[in-house]
């Protein structure tokens, strides 16, 4: 995110499984990217024919985890203390989460995730107001998330730049999360096939327009007790 933070972006999310902006693309990995996106390797855009999305769940981490001597700790409180309560969302190095960014356009609403802590789990909304531009932390050797292959006149990487929104009305855990995607999965709802449990590596993430709305819906609800099933 900003600049003087370095790097802010999750690495992993806990209690879904591992998050992994920066996964190395090893020929074996492309291969088996390749095979689920028609042929084409993860370093090319999303095709024209891929399903299109207006809302999205970003990831990034709430406490502090040094890397490189770098604080990479970046939460919604971090966002809405800035100028303008606005930052990029820089150091993303997954070529799929890439792509999704570069289909984010302006004025479309995302979840601020907080991942890789003590209780995962959506926190609040941000919105996109500036879409996918060059992310200049691949070029700064100084920075967590420099990437020595991309070059500046063909860049692999990109971000955008987001503002906080609101806070949820309350924080929604991704275990809470996790009992509506089984329930929706056994029974049917809108979080059957939510990306936050069927890839949940990727920081960032595409809603449906029905999953945005009920997950949103939660805030009015009590949570579910602990004994739901």
């Amino acid at each position: 995110m900003p600049p003087k933070k370095k790097a802010r972006v999750s690495k992993r999310n806990a209690g879904s499984g591992k998050d992994d902006d920066r996964e190395p693309v090893s020929p074996a990995l492309k291969k088996r990217k390749a095979a689920t996106s028609g042929g084409k390797t993860d370093e090319s855009s999303a095709s024209s024919g891929s399903p299109q999305y207006s809302r999205w769940l970003m990831k990034s981490e709430p406490e502090s985890r040094f890397e490189n001597g770098i604080d990479v700790k970046f939460g919604i409180e971090d966002l809405k203390a800035l100028p303008d309560q606005t930052s990029c969302w820089d150091g993303v190095r997954n070529y799929q989460a890439r792509n999704f960014m570069r289909q984010m356009k302006e004025g479309q609403l995302a979840f601020f995730y907080h991942s890789n802590c003590k209780e995962p789990g959506i926190a609040g909304i941000m919105k996109i107001v500036k879409e996918a531009y060059v992310d200049h932390t691949q070029f700064d050797r100084k920075d967590v998330h420099y990437d020595a292959t991309s070059k500046p006149d063909d860049p692999k990487w990109s971000m955008v730049d987001v503002q906080y929104q609101r806070m949820m009305k309350r924080f929604l855990p991704l275990s809470e999360l996790k009992k509506y995607h089984l329930q929706h999965r056994a029974k049917g709802g809108p979080l059957k096939d939510m990306a936050l449990f069927t890839r949940a590596r990727l920081s960032v993430q595409p809603l449906t327009t029905e999953e945005f709305d009920f997950i949103r819906s939660l805030e009015d609800k009590e949570p579910l007790s602990s004994s739901y099933k």
